[in-house]
């Protein structure tokens, strides 16, 4: 008998459906699987027999095909044993074939017969409402992953045997139900609060700044000057993600596997930090089926990068185009995929090779040379893209060893969430989200400048040395100092304080 089953396969972010046809027929008894399947899926014969009869289901003593449609396409992973098992009781006539149109099954199976969670499986629940399957029935842990997509039944399972029982007997039960809403108000914050932080007023407001807008920042200052500990507090002070936002992080972290408690939606942006010996294809992504690298990750959240000047040069200049373009394309022999990376880029290095260069404590050892070498490791091209350049100084022994005076996290945050909704409203009917993302034509219309503003920013470009991104990029971030004030207008002093958050174009 022929049977016909649903399942999907991942390709980048996105899921496209596939076709599990069962074949039984005389011959001698054996499982062959065609359709570009890939070692999991041909070792998913041994696990997908010794499952079925373990679940105690008949496995037929004849010859079964597995073909996997559309050809064409290489199927991967575990995902497929759920798939291929009712396929074959369906054609064995063990369980009944009703159902089977109208659902995907996902799952990887043990030996016991248990059903095991997979990757990926709000991928293919956003893509399977989008076909419009009626339901999914999968492993019962990504149950609470799959279950956000709304206008699609989700049924979790622990065993084939309740698999069985729920196509023979589908009115006992009842598909789950998941408040990804409830689950985004109960955890919407992460990082560490901002009121920890001494003394570093100026750092401190280049933090607000890149947070109102989606600044790409690098701190620049000595050893011990507190760059990493003001990195990892802009979290606290972004703003919440929105549904349709965690829905998009929590599918680029189910692709690539890292949800955890069993698949809960991501509450939090994303706040990466990857070693300095990372190679590229770790940052944007790669491998012979693409999976997601550090820059998807981070997506709607923060990449941060510590001791920027450590990381190879070819490695860094990955980053160009997806600081850019807000995503990262990925070509290999038998497809392309996309990844998303709207990220906000945060870094931080030290002056010079010996780190004190411009310390008030400590003299620099280094010579001009060996300072030229040094930032020669980045490139011009990805400078322009950072639009805060800040200077960090050594706290002075009395700043050391007062209590804390700042503002804390929440105090910010309400600032900025004015901002970034000052910024909406200006940005309606498009699809801009923050200041950074505008482009040269918003710019002309949102950043008009009177002349004696006009005349400080081309002495700037002149002095400098600015490219026509780095600019753009001034009247960028002071679109978003005038939002923080308020000001429907440019002004004068908010182009002269963006100007000053150019440090690393006045060190060279």
């Amino acid at each position: 008998m022929l049977a016909r089953v649903w399942s999907a396969s991942l390709i980048g972010v996105d899921a496209v459906k596939v076709g599990v046809e069962v074949d039984i027929a005389g011959g001698l008894p054996g499982i062959v699987v065609v359709g570009l399947p890939d070692t999991a899926v041909q070792e998913s014969k041994e696990r997908v027999r010794t499952a079925v009869k373990n679940a105690g289901f008949a496995f037929p003593m004849r010859k079964i095909v597995v073909n996997l449609t559309p050809a064409d396409l290489r199927k991967e992973g575990p995902s497929f044993d759920l798939p291929i098992s009712v396929g074959i009781l369906a054609a064995a006539e063990q369980v009944k074939t009703t159902l089977l149109d109208d659902y995907l099954f996902i799952g990887e199976l043990s030996l016991d017969g248990s059903v095991r969670a997979v990757s990926g499986v709000l991928a293919i629940a956003a893509a399977a409402k989008r076909m419009g399957i009626k339901g999914l029935v999968i492993p019962a842990d990504n149950v609470r992953e799959a279950a956000v997509v709304k206008g699609i039944s989700v049924f979790g399972f622990k065993h084939l045997s309740e698999i069985g029982d729920f196509l023979n007997n589908p009115d006992r039960y009842l598909a789950a139900e998941v408040d990804g809403l409830a689950e985004l108000e109960r955890d919407r914050f992460c990082g560490a609060d901002l009121h920890d932080v001494k003394g570093q007023a100026h750092a401190r407001r280049a933090l607000e700044i890149a947070a109102a807008g989606g600044h790409n920042l690098v701190f620049v200052g000595p050893p011990g000057s507190g760059k990493t500990m003001l990195a990892r507090r802009l979290p606290s002070i972004l703003p919440p993600l929105s549904f349709e936002e965690a829905l998009e992080v929590t599918q680029i972290h189910s692709v690539a596997g890292l949800l955890k408690n069993k698949g809960s939606l991501v509450t939090t942006r994303p706040f990466r930090s990857p070693h300095h010996s990372a190679s590229g294809p770790s940052l944007v992504g790669g491998g012979s089926f693409p999976r997601p690298g550090e820059i998807s990750l981070a997506h709607r959240g923060i990449l941060f990068l510590d001791e920027l000047t450590e990381f190879k040069r070819d490695v860094l200049e990955f980053l160009r185009q997806p600081l850019e373009d807000g995503h990262v394309n990925i070509s290999r022999t038998r497809q392309s995929v996309t990844f998303p990376a709207q990220f906000t880029l945060v870094a931080s290095t030290n002056p010079c090779p010996c780190g004190f260069y411009g310390d008030t404590i400590q003299p620099c050892t280094c010579t001009p040379r060996s300072r030229e070498q040094y930032w020669s490791r980045l490139s011009g091209p990805l400078m322009d893209r950072i639009d805060l350049q800040v200077g960090v100084n050594r706290l002075k022994p009395e700043e050391i060893t007062q209590q804390p005076t700042g503002e804390d996290s929440a105090t910010v945050r309400s600032r900025v969430e004015i901002a970034r909704s000052q910024a909406q409203q200006r940005f309606q009917g498009t699809a801009l989200r923050c200041n950074a993302e505008m482009q040269s034509r918003n710019l002309r219309e949102w950043c008009v400048l009177d002349d004696p503003t006009k005349t400080l920013l081309e002495s700037a470009i002149r002095k400098l040395g600015l490219s026509v991104r780095a600019s753009d990029r001034i009247l960028k971030v002071g679109r978003t100092i005038a939002d923080l004030a308020g000001d429907d207008a440019l002004q004068t002093h908010h182009i002269a304080e963006a100007i000053q958050y150019r440090t690393i174009d006045r060190l060279q």
